[in-house]
């Protein structure tokens, strides 16, 4: 194994500690005979749970060796698969390369382990060859990444030769990308705890709901703008940010989630961040910029006091600073305040004892606003609409034998108790008797 995976030429970045370097590590020391027994096995054993760490994290099954090879390939971002994330199968003299790497995939997937168990007395390369998984929440592995992986791991195991593998993968990156990106719709911001300086990583997000636009109802005309922006968006066309503004619990969050799930196949992703971490937006955009992909950076519950300078950040990003904002980015915030930064009466007039231009001040916190060409607002509904947003999610629930009469004051009963009409308040009031129910 290790005279194979060192030819490899554009799939050799995986990392000398990575399984696949430590296990071709393992069967040199078994082949030149270089090894003690004990010390061997428990070398074994310990890339062995590395990768079971890993198919659990993604739900791999049947055979997790095929399965951790097809996800090599479908997350290792370089030159080749960059260029075939975006055009497939293409011509150029890298395609010898990438031939040559494929013919290795192709013996390392038929990779006989027999010798090495039959000589040190072990069974668990046969155990993860025939590997059936604990049935699981898709809350628990990933369910997306799960599937392409597979089903990229089952048609290679067909292929017959390194051209018919060379298809299968470049027709996998066009239609599904490559690296996390590609395979991962959704991504929060992480920091590197082993150094600091080092800045932030995206990290996948692997569970983010399934909520569809539908599951919100009324607000229909709010839809439909969302809808309009994100679609000009995904099509090249002009579109702006967003910013969703209004009462509690009235689907702002969800409607921007709802897209997602909506539009993911179609490219977009989503990036969550927080006030804390807008000092790494320009690291951010910098890491998506150039990416087939388009991606909406998403700010939920965004608001400022009047000590907090973070919307400075924010502000330079949307607009303002030097380097223009990419075409492949958006900014999509939800907001209680329809100006996003706290207001006082002082700031309305010039007369202060501490500031001489108040009202310049006021006009600062308003040009946060004015940067989302889009504002949507999103407003407590009257007790008829409550009413039939109650009535619509209990349609879901066939358990809940209710009258249209008795649903209407049973909700009025809960929504004095539970902080008012709002779509949120519905969605509670509805798992409650769902909970409840014979």
């Amino acid at each position: 194994m290790y005279r194979l995976i060192s030819k490899l030429v554009i799939y050799r970045n995986d990392g000398e500690d990575s399984i696949l370097f430590r296990l071709a590590d393992i069967c040199q020391q078994f082949d030149t005979g270089g090894y003690i027994k004990e010390n061997l096995i428990t070398e074994i054993y310990i890339e062995i749970n590395r990768l079971l760490d890993i198919a659990t994290c993604y739900g791999f099954d049947k055979n997790l060796w095929h399965n951790y090879l097809a996800f090599i390939l479908a997350m290792s971002e370089n030159p080749f698969t960059l260029v075939s994330e975006k055009t497939g199968a293409n011509e150029g003299t890298v395609n010898v390369f990438a031939r040559s790497d494929f013919l290795i995939f192709k013996k390392l997937f038929d990779y006989d382990f027999s010798k090495i168990e039959n000589e040190l007395g072990i069974n668990c390369f046969s155990v993860i060859l025939d590997y059936k998984a604990v049935v699981k929440s898709g809350h628990i592995s990933n369910k997306s990444v799960s599937e392409k992986v597979q089903e990229l791991s089952e048609a290679i195991e067909n292929a017959t030769d390194e051209g018919r593998i060379y298809n299968i993968v470049t027709g996998f990156y066009k239609k599904y990308g490559v690296g996390k990106f590609g395979l991962n719709k959704a991504f929060r911001v992480s920091y590197n705890k082993n150094n600091a300086d080092q800045g932030t990583v995206l990290a996948p997000i692997t569970s983010t709901g399934n909520m569809v636009l539908d599951d919100i109802i009324g607000y229909e005309s709010q839809k439909k703008k969302l809808i309009e922006n994100t679609e000009a968006f995904l099509n090249g066309k002009a579109a702006n940010n967003v910013l969703l503004f209004g009462d509690a619990g009235t689907g702002k969050s969800t409607s921007i989630k709802a897209i997602l799930n909506m539009y993911y196949s179609q490219g977009l992703r989503m990036i969550e961040v927080f006030k804390h971490e807008f000092k790494d937006l320009s690291r951010i955009i910098e890491e998506i910029k150039n990416r087939n992909y388009r991606f909406i950076i998403y700010m939920d519950d965004l608001s400022f006091e009047e000590f907090e300078i973070e919307y400075k950040y924010l502000k330079a990003v949307i607009e303002g600073g030097l380097e223009t904002k990419p075409e492949n980015v958006l900014i999509y915030a939800t907001s209680n305040r329809r100006h996003l930064i706290r207001e006082t009466w002082s700031d309305r007039s010039d007369m202060s004892q501490d500031e001489l231009h108040r009202s310049d001040t006021m006009q600062e916190k308003l040009s946060l606003a004015a940067r989302f060409g889009v504002s949507i607002g999103f407003y407590k509904p009257s007790q008829q609409e409550f009413f039939n947003i109650v009535k619509g999610l209990a349609a879901k629930h066939p358990e809940i034998n209710l009258s249209y009469e008795q649903l209407c004051a049973e909700a009025n009963k809960w929504e004095l108790s539970h902080g008012g009409i709002s779509g949120r308040t519905a969605q509670q009031f509805i798992n409650y008797l769902a909970g409840v129910a014979e």
